[in-house]
């Protein structure tokens, strides 16, 4: 057992990832057929790590008739992708380029009196009141709404906006009961640019999780992202995953039982056994923090990540099973044929899928099926 046995593998292949759109579709589909109004798909994040144009194609060919991102940059990305359903953008400093959302079609929200300002100097267009509604994050905070829908009025009577929706965001959405309070919000605040005479016809405030699991937060549309790719915040309702993750092992090596591996020695095998290196690590999306509980799928099983996660690679434990350069390992699939998923690497690094999707790094090689 004492010395290595060392095997390079010199082919081109790289870590790739596999966005599948029928799965977005598919996705969609079950929204547009569950929610009681319009669905808005949510593309923000380059389409959660999938693809902002592919993923806005797909969604709005399978029945979505609205698109959601947070900044002007993705709308306008969103628009010269070829899609001409409306385009809300609702992340923006004050001093965004109005001129540019006018010249694209593009609505934009207004979370308070500043953003109104800087809006009504480059209108007319389309704007969303953007209320908090229980975050105290985005959108203005409730003393401010009456001068906010009085200030609204009042520019939309000089022709230089056009107040169409009215939109909030539910803190508890996970949990199931949590959300009378943000929806009594949000109505209140309509009410209130009702009386100040507006006349929005867009109320918006579920997103994936209300949208799954409380009706009574649908209003006009939900705003679906995560459930677009297959990511169900509540827990409650399986959806197609959308995404492939692989690399090719480049390396195998057979090893002594007391042999450590990788920095600091984090593992130290408990047996002889083989080694199998994968070009993949923190740099390409893979969590620091899922060392030593993360699995790949290679050669017919999960195998454990042992050691420390690198930036550019990680080391499988195979036993005594067959392995060699060139071979294919999963990092994570939809969990079909048991492979490890989205929610196990959340699960591992302890965070939500979420993170782990938009966190696929620039070098990792993308296809789209």
């Amino acid at each position: 057992m004492g010395a290595l046995v060392t095997r390079l593998h010199q082919a081109s292949a790289s870590p790739s990832l596999s966005v599948d759109l029928a799965a977005v579709a598919d996705n969609t589909r079950r929204f547009v057929a569950l929610a009681r109004g319009e669905v808005m798909a949510v593309v923000k994040a380059d389409g959660f790590g999938h693809g902002l144009g592919d993923v806005a194609r797909t969604a709005v060919a399978a029945g979505a008739t609205w698109i959601g991102v947070t900044s002007l940059a993705e709308a306008v990305a969103v628009r010269e992708s070829g899609v001409d359903v409306p385009v809300l953008s609702w992340l923006n400093p004050v001093d965004v380029d109005v001129r540019q959302a006018v010249r694209y079609g593009i609505d934009l929200s207004v979370p308070g009196l500043e953003h109104l300002a800087a809006v009504e100097r480059s209108g007319p267009v389309r704007v969303h009141l953007q209320l908090d509604t229980g975050m105290a994050r985005d959108g203005a905070a409730p003393e401010e709404w009456l001068a906010l829908m009085s200030a609204a009025r009042r520019a939309e009577l000089a022709g230089n906006v056009s107040v169409v929706g009215v939109m909030g965001h539910l803190p508890c959405a996970d949990t199931l009961g949590a959300n009378e309070p943000g929806k009594r919000a949000l109505l209140r605040g309509v009410e209130m640019a009702r009386q100040a005479g507006l006349r929005p016809s867009v109320r918006h405030l579920a997103a994936t999780s209300a949208a799954l699991t409380d009706p009574g937060t649908h209003l006009d549309v939900v705003r679906i992202g995560a459930g677009l790719v297959g990511i169900d915040p509540s827990g409650t309702t399986p959806l197609r995953s959308a995404l492939r993750f692989t690399a090719p092992v480049v390396q195998v090596r057979r090893v002594a039982a007391g042999t450590g591996v990788g920095y600091g020695h984090a593992h130290v095998t408990d047996r002889a056994t083989t080694l199998a290196l994968l070009p993949v690590g923190y740099a390409d999306g893979l969590s620091r923090a899922a060392s030593g509980a993360a699995e790949v799928w290679l050669a017919g099983r999960r195998r454990p990540v042992v050691g420390v996660i690198s930036m550019d690679q990680v080391v499988v434990d195979v036993g005594d099973d067959a392995v060699a350069p060139g071979d294919e390992a999963v990092v994570f699939g939809p969990g079909e044929q048991g492979e490890p998923t989205v929610a196990d690497w959340a699960r591992w690094a302890a965070t939500i899928p979420h993170e782990v999707v938009t966190g696929i790094g620039p070098r990792v090689r993308r296809s789209v099926g």
